[in-house]
């Protein structure tokens, strides 16, 4: 007998310009849409004078940079909730195909140094910090947030960081995305 998974709840009245900024991917559920031995991953949000955001996907693989830009807007303009809606273009380096996900802020600490970030579905999962490291006393308190929304966490992937992670310029970029056609792959 399964029993109903109760109904997410979501950050209410996010300040979007706080949110703004570079978060690193402390851990996540495994995604085709990211290299399977990424690390060093992070996005960066910027504010859009029309109130979208734009979104920069990064990832180290093989000594390569991995990236993907894409765009976030309200799923519900006029909703409190942190309810978004992300688009990319695949593949990256032949940007024609759209596709568009869900990204729900289940959870910001109050100095918007840590997100819980997931969707309907519970498919997709993320735990992000401003820094590239967390205390493990943190990271188990993330990790519940998510258990309380529902997630099978077992399926939870820590995301390598190096100590001092690297900057966009630091690595040739994987312009033919071989990343992109491995991820398809579960390589």
């Amino acid at each position: 007998m399964t029993t109903a998974k109760k109904a997410m709840e979501v950050v209410k009245d996010l300040d979007l310009a706080r949110y703004m900024g570079r978060w690193y991917e402390i851990a996540s559920f495994p995604s085709i849409f990211q290299p399977k031995n990424g690390v060093d991953t992070r996005a960066t949000y910027t504010l859009n004078p029309d109130g979208t955001v734009h979104v920069l996907n990064e990832t180290w693989n093989g000594g390569k940079r991995a990236f993907i830009q894409g765009s976030a807007y309200k799923t519900d303009p006029k909703s409190d909730e942190a309810k978004f809606k992300v688009k990319f273009y695949v593949p990256p380096f032949l940007p024609i195909i759209p596709v568009t996900g869900d990204y729900w802020v289940l959870y910001i600490d109050p100095e918007y140094q840590h997100a819980v970030i997931g969707q309907p579905s519970r498919s997709y999962l993320w735990i992000l910090s401003r820094t590239a490291h967390v205390e493990e006393e943190t990271y188990k308190a993330l990790v519940e947030k998510a258990v309380e929304e529902g997630y099978d966490v077992s399926k939870l992937h820590k995301t390598p960081q190096s100590d001092t992670p690297p900057e966009s310029n630091a690595a040739p970029d994987d312009t033919k995305g071989v990343w992109w056609f491995k991820s398809m792959f579960g390589k």
